[in-house]
């Protein structure tokens, strides 16, 4: 026989619920906590002097200036202009991300081909042209080509270039049959005597923007945002709205409520799978719409994707799954769902008699806020912090090659006499003082804080809800003996004498978040090796974390409720939850999932709902707010903050239910081990309740039964 885990709980005249007289538990973590938080802030103040947000906005020129910027001498020139762009297929490029060649502020880029020395024969108006794209106080008329060149003064050579990113490239095209041009030419003096292939060209654009690729597709998601916030805004705010008036719809009609959240669910998602397939019809005949994705690579225009008919039938294909997975589970647990329903409803009794705890999810919301916009700005200014590096540029050899220099004594300096075709141009931003040196740390320790402070607002609201619900559920007499003000009591109690327990709690689970986060960011460095040993262990690594990441998840929600009740540290805690779910174990695997499955449906829904209407909003489909849509680069952009932005609030709101029915659960055992019932030891559970979960263990214990005969037989 299995040895039963533990002790059942013993009766206690005395205990009414979470208890009042109780000491502070766990100050070891609660001194580490703050103490973290002190350093925290010390990161952040020091990120915020030395850091500077214009170098992610802004292109800098050789001498480390911002192109662009308003209140400086450069405020009209946004444009980054290369010298000699071929420059930009050096290997050096993929090291240092910087092109070897001397770059330059300018209003607009070139619209022409014209060279230095066709420039100097020419009319007034060549050179006028042509200056604009040389240094500041150039004599132009004065210095001869060969000194102008020498001196890095102007460039060989001005091609056709477009804009992109804030910066000039070339105007590259292809013609049929593959030929590249660039401005309906194939071939280019290059000023020196020499000429240059279109080809060529297009090899050192793509290197020169090996640097800004990521920027580039960063900057105009930053533009979207920057046209679309408000219209985000009001799509959260309808989520927040949707998600409350379920709430208390879900409140006084539960049963109703959730059998109308399992059809509309049905219904959306077969919706997604009837535009997806109208889609793809759609697109069938259109030119390009049969290439498939692999064939496309990768693209910085993402509305690309949507182009082709592949992309809807994923889409198509993985809606149907899904859908069929629902209505699977949905027949399977069929029995047990009627359990689950009853259980919402005796938690939405709960919630009715302690209604603030619908509005407790805002002060959630808003110290998350608070946590990953303190995160964010830190991460930025950190990863700005750095000082512009000099490097020594030449083109013959040199033994000053590459090391660092300073422009304003570089003329007058050794290796200026040495290598006299050699340039100090601005290459990088870095720096070689103590806090330049442990920069990579203090971003891990920001992503870290990051994760033990989000866990412990989700943890500070756990205990707090658990104890209000634990308040109702151990009063003899509802709703006469059910403390006044029971979130602010519970949230009190919290804050007074568990705040080492919920950091402890958020420690360990940061812990394992932050390993899962090294052990993608391993995944990612790994992607092109070929040692399919080491990329089966770290599937497997990934698979394990995420799995003790769940079981933690599990046991420190758990154990927050034991916390609020009995107000005992974390490790007790924790055991005790363990060990009555253990002895409860047939009802946790009954009830549990099954009730988490229902409210996920909820969320599902009002993520469908938002989502749809966002998608025809921002994509222009809607004829009557044609007009009122902002025009994006990504239209997914703000559909994609708004679906996770109305399930987190949806999750916040539906979080309420969940910790109610978890309390209630919880509660349900300590009052079946406590008491049986009788007049001396009367139960604190509803009739209702009683009814509800008593029903679950017998029918588990006749299928266990059922089955034991059968494998006898």
């Amino acid at each position: 026989k299995a040895k039963v885990p533990r002790e059942n709980q013993k009766f206690d005249p005395n205990f009414k619920g979470p208890i009042h007289n109780r000491g502070c538990t766990d100050i070891l973590c609660c001194i580490l906590f703050i103490l973290a938080l002190l350093g925290y802030f010390t990161v952040g103040i020091i990120a915020w002097s030395q850091g500077d947000p214009r170098k992610v906005i802004y292109p800098t020129d050789s001498r480390g200036q911002f192109c662009g910027q308003a209140g400086t001498p450069l405020e009209k020139k946004p444009l980054l202009f290369y010298f000699n762009i071929l420059k930009c297929a050096s290997p050096l490029v993929l090291l240092e991300f910087q092109c070897p060649t001397t770059q330059l502020c300018v209003e607009s880029c070139p619209n022409r081909h014209l060279t230095l020395i066709k420039a100097k024969v020419g009319n007034k108006d060549d050179q006028e042209y042509y200056k604009k794209y040389c240094k500041e106080d150039v004599d132009f008329t004065g210095l001869s080509p060969p000194q102008i060149l020498k001196d890095g003064l102007c460039p060989a050579m001005l091609m056709p270039s477009k804009a992109f990113t804030r910066r000039c490239l070339p105007a590259l095209a292809t013609l049929k049959g593959g030929v590249v041009v660039v401005g309906n030419e194939t071939t280019f003096d290059d000023g020196n005597s020499g000429t240059v292939n279109a080809s060529d060209v297009l090899e050192a654009s793509k290197k020169s923007n090996i640097a800004v690729e990521a920027r580039q597709v960063a900057m105009r998601i930053f533009e979207d945002y920057t046209h679309s916030w408000h219209w985000i805004l009001l799509g959260l705010v309808i989520a927040m709205v949707i998600s409350l008036i379920f709430i208390v719809l879900l409140r006084f009609l539960a049963g109703i409520m959730v059998w109308i959240m399992i059809i509309l669910v049905i219904l959306v998602i077969g919706y997604g799978i009837f535009h997806c397939y109208m889609e793809f019809a759609s697109l069938k005949g259109e030119p390009g719409a049969d290439v498939t994705i692999r064939d496309l690579g990768l693209q910085t225009d993402f509305s690309v994707y949507l182009q082709i008919r592949q992309t809807w039938l994923a889409f198509m294909i993985i809606l149907a799954i899904v859908e069929f997975i629902i209505i699977l589970l949905l027949i399977f647990l069929r029995k047990r769902i009627l359990i689950a329903i009853a259980l919402i409803k005796e938690a939405s009794r709960a919630v009715g008699h302690v209604m603030s705890s619908l509005f407790y999810p805002l002060l959630t919301f808003a110290l998350l806020a608070v946590v990953i916009a303190y995160w964010a700005i830190t991460a930025v200014f950190l990863s700005t912090s750095n000082e512009q590096v000099y490097k020594v540029f030449n083109t013959s050899n040199c033994s000053f090659s590459r090391q660092t220099c300073n422009p304003k004594t570089f003329n007058s300096s050794n290796a200026s006499l040495a290598c006299p075709d050699a340039e100090c141009l601005f290459a990088f931003y870095g720096g070689e003082t103590l806090y330049h040196k442990y920069l990579i740390l203090f971003q891990f320790y920001n992503v870290f804080l990051f994760f033990w402070c989000a866990n412990f607002v989700t943890a500070l609201g756990q205990v707090t809800l658990s104890g209000a619900f634990a308040s109702y559920y151990w009063a003899f007499k509802k709703p006469e003996d059910i403390p006044a003000y029971p979130i602010f009591a519970s949230l009190g109690r919290a804050l007074r004498y568990h705040t080492g327990s919920l950091a402890f709690g958020s420690l360990i689970l940061s812990l394992v978040q932050v390993i899962r986060v090294l052990l993608e960011y391993l995944d990612h460095k790994l992607k092109g090796a070929q040692n399919k040993f080491a990329k089966f262990l770290l599937s497997c690594l990934k698979c394990c974390f995420w799995c003790l990441e769940k079981c933690i998840k599990f046991l420190n929600r758990n154990a927050y409720i034991m916390i609020a009740i009995y107000g005992k540290n974390f490790c007790t805690a924790a055991r005790d939850a363990f060990f009555l779910l253990m002895r409860n174990i047939i009802r946790v695997a009954v009830l549990d999932k099954v009730t988490d499955f229902l409210l996920f449906l909820g969320k599902l829904l009002i993520v469908g709902i938002v989502g749809i209407f966002s998608f025809f909003f921002f994509s222009g489909r809607i004829k009557a707010v044609e007009q009122a849509a902002p025009s994006l680069n990504y239209y997914w952009v703000p559909i994609l903050t708004v679906v996770v932005g109305s399930y987190l609030i949806a999750h916040g709101f539906f979080s309420v239910y969940a910790m109610c029915v978890d309390t209630l659960f919880l509660c349900f055992c300590e009052d079946l081990e406590r008491n049986d019932g009788s007049s001396e030891r009367p139960y604190f559970m509803s009739p209702e309740l009683h009814d509800i979960l008593s029903k679950s263990k017998p029918v588990e214990e006749d299928r266990n039964a059922k089955v034991s005969d059968c494998l006898a037989m």
